[in-house]
């Protein structure tokens, strides 16, 4: 006899809630790339503004990668790479 749980499915059975652990990793992550852009883009001696241009991004964009505050899109990651003259490996190196 069922359970009265019409909307039950077994796939959501093996689900979990992200971990602490996983969030801090998802951070870090964004921390590391946006030093990463930061540097590169300092190195390149071009200003935020200079880079979100090259990117067709607003310049408020950029400071939030920057500051690891975005989640950025793999489309966004290769126009930054692109605009800074650097391979996508160089960009995602040790990250």
């Amino acid at each position: 006899m069922p359970s009265g749980d019409d909307t039950h499915d077994p796939w959501t059975d093996s689900r979990r809630e992200p971990t602490i652990r996983d969030v801090t990793r998802s951070e870090d992550i964004l921390s590391k790339f946006g030093s990463r852009v930061r540097e590169l883009r300092k190195a390149s001696g071009v200003t935020q503004e200079g880079l979100a241009e090259a990117c067709g991004l607003d310049r408020t964009y950029i400071g939030g990668i920057e500051r690891g505050e975005r989640n950025v899109s793999l489309r966004n990651i290769d126009l930054i790479a692109r605009a800074l003259g650097v391979p996508l490996s160089r960009l995602m190196k040790d990250l």
